[in-house]
């Protein structure tokens, strides 16, 4: 009885000891007593497992898979090489010391492992570790594990225990995107349970260096931005087009993610950040002035350069600081159309009233008046009952020269330019008092050089004395505000048709060459026929039909470009309007350039275009979910751009045909 007694025992604890998981025991570097280890193995589901506990003396740490700016996260290296482990990383912490950040751990942590290949006898191996306080070691903790067994319930309870700290790849939020702009990483997250304790974590880019994200939360929007360098703190190589690996946490919450990066501005919340978009508002102001829509501007400013001849300081001081005011108000009054439209629900974007035939109405009517004023055929007074001319009419008064600020502004909408698109896309996404703020700043670049000659009235007093030449040059400006007037009336094709644009046309003809009739000056008659030449010229350009073979644009709609980007290759997209005059600039320097139409054409390229002449919410939401506020919007997909690069308003030959070309050859 005591042997069969002997041996069931004997079998029960080779039964029991069976399920035990193999197991290393805690473990102590001789050159570091401030870390021990210890690693465990089971099977689970036949699938071997390990789990790697790490316990830290208080005050220091070890490190995530990537530790940052320092450290070396902790590796194992196999005595058999054809073991395969996935780590799985808990959420770590961020640690900044004297300017520096890393990603790790303090205090307890347990790490799950899943292995593949594992041999059939003892599992050996050597785990290196680094821990750090002030000082930072790495230690060598060689292990052998007995060959694994299936997990017993305490196994199976820390290992789902520990797999509970690792973030899944989903659960915090419900958007998120981020780009790569300049030198600075940039992240945009939705949570509609909004944000208590953000946190960022980056798996690095290869040879580049992370900060510590500076995160700003909106309601349930979280934006953050982190500035990188390259190993060296030099600039680093862009990253657009490039998978980033992180996590996004908020509290003990956290998400595993990949993003691809783009070039979009999708956060500029920073205090130096948003004095930089003023910046950008002052030099997009100013560059308005240089733009293709110059002419008419120019003409505007001429007419009012001429009239201040022979003037004193006081009087070219004062008409100049109202051409600046009316510059203001005008875009102060943009401000207030683009506030009313945000409340309403309604799309926005940079010169969206040229959209509207009514607005456009006004427009023909101005600039013809203001024709009409510079061939001196037309002299009206004020509503009020005041005696001052309007415009480059002349006189001491003041609100001539306020209407012409502010008519100039409303012909410069049309025209975008890179710093004036980046300040306009962030007004209008910006908070309503920051929204006011950058358009004030807009009117500010934009009335700089007339604000220069009420400083300095001097600059007129450089201009001949007066003479016959002022009215030959208020005739050569006449005429191109009525060219202006031809170009305008040309817009409302699309809301009226072609034969109310022609009888309009001929209407204000009539009406001019009836005025130029009445006047008995011989430079006034020698004009009628000068200005009916140029009139039978324009129209027999606007009827010239295009003998460029047209690119094969197709409609651009986001269902459209995901249909493209399907098939592979390059989708180019190009949003544009009549009454975008850089959009014409674009069209006749670049895209109609042989050799970029040539790449265009090419079997492997898919050209998406979207008109915005007339009001169209498809395009202004396709511009929205972009953060572009103004056009002309080029865009190109490819492999190497699976969220699109955006360029410049301005394009440039070569640089769409590098992209192009190069883009081509990564098919």
């Amino acid at each position: 009885m005591f042997v069969i007694l002997q041996r069931l025992l004997l079998t029960l604890l080779f039964f029991s000891a069976s399920t035990f998981a193999a197991d290393t025991g805690w473990q102590r570097s001789d050159t570091n007593p401030y870390a021990e280890v210890r690693l465990r193995g089971a099977t689970l589901q036949q699938q071997p497992r390990m789990l790697m506990d790490i316990q830290l003396v208080s005050g220091w740490k070890t490190y995530w898979r990537s530790p940052g700016e320092g450290g070396i996260a902790p590796a194992i290296h196999w005595e058999d090489s054809a073991v395969q482990a996935k780590w799985h990383w808990p959420l770590p912490t961020r640690f900044s010391i004297s300017g520096f950040t890393t990603q790790g751990y303090r205090g307890d942590v347990t790490i799950p492992i899943e292995l593949n290949q594992v041999p059939e006898g003892p599992l050996r191996g050597v785990l290196t570790l680094s821990s750090c306080s002030n000082v930072c070691i790495l230690s060598d903790f060689p292990f052998e594990l007995p060959p694994l067994t299936p997990a017993d319930a305490a196994f199976q309870a820390d290992y789902a225990r520990a797999m509970g700290t690792v973030p899944p790849a989903e659960g915090v939020t419900e958007q998120l995107e981020a780009s790569w702009v300049g030198n600075t990483l940039q992240v945009k997250a939705e949570r509609a349970a909004g944000w208590s304790r953000p946190a960022l974590f980056f798996d690095y880019p290869p040879e580049v260096m992370l900060g510590e994200p500076e995160i700003q939360v909106k309601g349930s929007v979280l934006t953050a931005r982190v500035s990188a360098t390259d190993e060296w703190g030099d600039k680093p190589e862009s990253q657009v087009g490039h998978s980033l690996s992180l996590v996004i946490a908020d509290g003990d919450i956290a998400q595993q993610s990949h993003v691809t990066l783009s070039n979009k501005v999708l956060t500029q919340n920073t205090d130096e950040s948003f004095l930089m978009v003023i910046l950008l508002a002052l030099a997009g102001g100013l560059i308005l002035n240089l733009m293709p829509c110059v002419l008419p501007v120019l003409a505007m400013k001429l007419g009012s350069l001429v009239q201040q001849t022979g003037q004193t300081r006081r009087q070219t001081r004062h008409q100049f600081l109202a051409s600046s005011g009316g510059i203001l108000v005008s875009f102060l009054l943009l401000a207030l159309m683009m506030t009313l439209l945000r409340l309403s629900g309604q799309a926005l974007g940079w010169g969206i009233q040229f959209q509207s035939s009514g607005f456009l109405v006004v427009m023909v009517l101005v600039t013809f008046i203001f024709s009409l004023s510079l061939f001196d055929l037309l002299h009206f007074q004020l509503p009020s009952g005041l005696t001052t001319r309007m415009a480059t009419q002349g006189g001491n008064g003041l609100s001539g020269h306020f209407f012409q600020g502010a008519f100039a502004t409303l012909l410069a909408t049309p025209c975008s330019a890179p710093f004036l698109g980046t300040a306009v896309a962030y007004a209008l996404t910006a908070s309503l008092p920051e929204l006011w703020l950058l358009f004030l700043f807009l009117g500010i670049g934009m009335s700089l050089p007339w604000l220069a000659v009420a400083l300095m009235p001097g600059i007129a007093r450089i201009l001949p004395r007066p003479g016959r030449w002022m009215i030959h040059l208020r005739t050569v400006l006449g005429l191109l505000l009525l060219l202006t007037t031809g170009w305008l009336i040309t817009l409302l094709q699309p809301h009226w048709g072609q034969q109310i644009v022609v009888i309009v046309s001929c209407l204000l003809l009539l009406l001019l060459g009836v005025l130029l009739w009445r006047q008995r000056d011989r430079v006034r008659l020698v004009l009628l026929p000068l200005v009916l030449l140029v009139a039978a010229a324009a129209g027999h350009f606007y009827q010239q039909p295009d003998q460029t073979e047209p690119l094969p644009w197709q409609p651009l709609t986001e269902e459209a470009l995901q249909q493209a980007r399907a098939k592979g290759g390059l989708v180019f997209v190009d949003v544009t309007a009549d009454w975008c005059i850089t959009c014409k600039v674009n069209k006749l320097r670049v895209l109609n350039h042989p050799d970029i139409r040539a790449a265009l054409m090419a079997p492997n390229v898919t050209l998406l275009q979207g008109d915005w002449t007339r009001p169209d919410p498809a395009i202004s939401e396709f511009l929205r979910h972009r953060n572009v506020a103004a056009i002309p919007f080029n865009q190109l997909y490819s492999p190497a751009y699976p969220d699109g690069l955006i360029f410049s308003p301005l394009l440039n030959t070569e640089d769409l045909l590098t992209e192009l070309n190069s883009n081509k050859a990564k098919k």
